[in-house]
């Protein structure tokens, strides 16, 4: 019964502060409610025993990807973008599309009954066969995308670093 109470609180929390994540107009703010959010579903994580998972979440994406966007943040011109045209004209658009959403869940959860009729996930013994489960799995059958991805964000940190240079010159 606890763990129903936390896994709710987590998910009411993680959703309320990703609402905020993109209704805030101060872009701090929204970093704020970012890490709010990532640090929820990392409690997430934890609860279903992804202990690997969770440990990436709040390093990897709590700690590098906000500071990452605290510094895109610092380094866009705050007063051009200001000036720039609003997405707030798109409002219909926004409103036909959660529609939409919401009728797909709606009728994926009245056709299925009592739910989504998902296989039960395996059981995991130990932390120690879940991370090295996922080792196994990266680093033998993906090995390959791996090192892509791992090429693609040295280029994107590369480009960022030039692309902040010659703004600086």
């Amino acid at each position: 019964m606890l763990e129903l109470i936390t896994f709710l609180s987590l998910s009411v929390l993680a959703l309320v502060s990703a609402v905020f994540v993109i209704t805030r107009r101060n872009a701090v703010h929204s970093a704020i409610w970012l890490v709010i959010t990532l640090f929820a579903v990392g409690g997430i994580f934890l609860l279903q025993h992804a202990e690997f998972l969770f440990a990436v979440q709040i390093i990897l994406y709590v700690g590098g990807i906000t500071v990452l966007f605290l510094f895109v943040v610092m380094l866009v011109d705050i007063d051009v973008t200001l000036k720039q045209a609003r997405f707030a004209r798109q409002w219909q658009l926004a409103l036909v599309t959660a529609i939409l959403v919401l009728a797909q869940v709606g009728y994926a959860l009245y056709n299925h009954g009592q739910g989504l009729n998902l296989p039960a996930r395996p059981m995991v013994n130990a932390p120690t066969q879940n991370t090295q489960a996922i080792g196994m799995a990266l680093y033998q059958n993906y090995m390959l995308q791996v090192e892509i991805a791992s090429v693609l964000l040295l280029v994107a940190m590369v480009g960022a670093v030039i692309m902040a240079k010659r703004k600086l010159e």
